[in-house]
């Protein structure tokens, strides 16, 4: 019994992660975890959220009330721009002449992408210099007479870009309020709000951005109706790629901020678990391998471009490498050569797997056969030939190693945490690694990810060091940072700063530098009853 005035029990916590192949769930109360558990992944989304709390409550009993809050990351906005589907028609729309006309948006775009998006291209005066100094006044009667074109032709989003919009952003949010009187019902998104400074990247991330704006709302009505279905009242957060959360109205706005979050959800759950702070991490599925490094706890993020479906784009993205490579990844002996993969039996690794009575030899057979894990019948796996067997496994030791390899950043070697379902497939060792570490709950380290993040704040700008100080410029972004953190639900005692970068711009005027800062805090949340 709790005496009076004493703090009652830490909140619980849920934890989801929507992967291709399986959906993954945990059910944590500060650092423990009380359950978990993996079902394959559906099309309906509210059958596969339902089916892993219901999966949850049977290993240990909750009440809906006890919930503080559930965090959930999907795949279903990056699959749906690799795959061209589900996006909507989507208006580009750049102010910056009379310069940057040399390169329309939506340049080297895979052609059915930018089908489905309808190449409706508008450029327009605006934009200015890096700093801030206009390159043309904003025509507003320019402005009006493509929402008019938007409005007669039907186009449900479009997505302004203007040149330096991160230094000012009066031109974009002008259009936008010229829309918002004139065609309400147009979604808009707006550059300065997604990218970084690059206009083509940062452009290509905002178009992005609003094609998958109206998918973005379908899936997080499915998402609440899911979690509202089960009793639980408590709020809604969805994981975004850089290990923090965000609500979901912010997900209705900027879908694309969870590209990625589930190879990210991984990461964060993976240094969790092993107390691991600088090191790689091997995140194995059912069809991908996704290599990363940890610094200070989070994802290191990419310093270039990075491409989605085929798209460049410049907004926060870990840096990752992957290849198809997983526990459902099918094998072929063929005459001359060994191969698995990329091709995957998927979330039907128990149909098709041979351990589990099925046709089709893969990964997860070689890893039952060669004595890693135990699952399904191995007496299945028995008669393989011991040359194959270890020729496999050799094989799959040797490309994870690699990705490892390109993941360090120095000669020296990292510690590498194992998780996923399919980490199995690798012993205890590995070429080039200081120490091997496969935690307990391996297997749902994305949910634990998500279950366990944080929420942040950024804050990313081009400054001029010529009227005041590199210190007070650095404050001053450290300040903005942590206060957009707080402003995203962190507590305002456990934000810190964890990244500071400031890049010289030789190349400007002014004594130019690139500050960018991020600042990440505890999740405020309810107290238990």
């Amino acid at each position: 019994m709790v005496e009076a005035g004493a703090a009652g029990p830490a909140p619980l916590r849920i934890g989801v992660d929507v992967g291709g192949t399986n959906t993954d769930a945990v059910l944590m109360r500060d650092r423990a975890v009380l359950a978990a558990h993996k079902t394959p992944t559906t099309p309906d989304v509210t059958l596969g959220i339902v089916t892993a709390l219901r999966g949850l409550a049977a290993v240990e009993a909750f009440g809906p009330h006890e919930v503080a809050a559930v965090m959930i990351g999907t795949t279903h906005f990056t699959n749906a721009v690799v795959e061209a589907r589900r996006l909507t028609p989507t208006a580009a729309i750049r102010l910056g002449l009379p310069a940057t006309s040399g390169i329309p948006p939506m340049t080297e775009w895979p052609e059915p992408l930018r089908r489905t998006l309808g190449e409706h291209i508008y450029l327009c005066r605006g934009g200015c210099e890096f700093d801030g100094r206009p390159i043309a006044p904003l025509d507003e009667a320019e402005v009006q007479r493509v929402v008019a074109d938007v409005v007669r032709l039907g186009i449900p989003a479009v997505a302004i870009t203007s040149v330096f919009a991160p230094v000012s952003a009066a031109d974009e949010q002008r259009c936008a309020e010229l829309f918002a009187a004139a065609a309400p019902g147009v979604s808009v998104s707006c550059s300065h709000e997604i990218g970084r400074v690059g206009l083509l990247e940062r452009e290509n991330a905002t178009i992005l951005n609003a094609s998958a704006r109206q998918l973005a709302g379908q899936i997080t009505d499915a998402l609440e109706r899911a979690v509202r279905g089960f009793g639980i009242t408590a709020p809604l957060y969805i994981s975004q790629n850089d290990g923090t959360l965000m609500g979901v109205e912010t997900c209705r706005r900027y879908p694309i901020a969870t590209f990625s979050s589930g190879p990210t959800n991984s990461m964060r759950g993976a240094a969790f678990l092993s107390g691991e702070r600088d090191c790689a991490v091997v995140d194995i599925g059912g069809t991908t391998t996704d290599v990363g490094a940890l610094v200070h706890g989070f994802p290191r993020e990419a310093s270039l471009a990075v491409t989605v479906g085929g798209v460049r784009t410049n907004f926060r993205m870990p840096d990752l490498v992957s290849i198809g490579l997983g526990g459902g990844s099918v094998v072929h002996p063929g005459p001359q050569a060994l191969r698995i993969g990329p091709e995957s039996v998927g979330y039907e690794l128990e149909p098709r797997a041979r351990v589990f009575g099925g046709p089709t030899l893969t990964a997860t057979d070689l890893a039952v056969a060669g004595g890693l894990a135990v699952v399904g019948d191995p007496a299945r796996v028995a008669g393989l030939e011991p040359a194959l067997v270890a020729a496999g496994l050799q094989l799959i030791e040797a490309r994870v190693s690699e990705l490892v390899d390109r993941a360090r950043t120095g000669p020296e070697p990292l510690p590498v945490v194992l998780v996923g379902g399919g980490s199995v497939l690798l012993g205890q060792a590995l070429p080039g690694a200081s120490r091997v570490v496969r935690p307990a709950h391996y297997a749902v380290a994305n949910a634990i990810g998500a279950a366990i993040a944080q929420v942040g704040g950024e804050v990313d700008r081009i400054v001029s060091l010529a009227a005041r100080t590199r210190e007070a410029a650095l404050d001053e972004a450290r300040r903005e940072a942590a206060a957009r953190a707080v402003a995203a639900g962190a507590t305002a005692a456990s934000v810190e700063i964890v990244e500071v970068e400031e890049v010289p711009l030789a190349y400007l005027p002014g004594n130019a530098v690139r500050i960018r800062v991020r600042a990440v805090g505890d999740l405020t949340l309810a107290q238990a009853p």
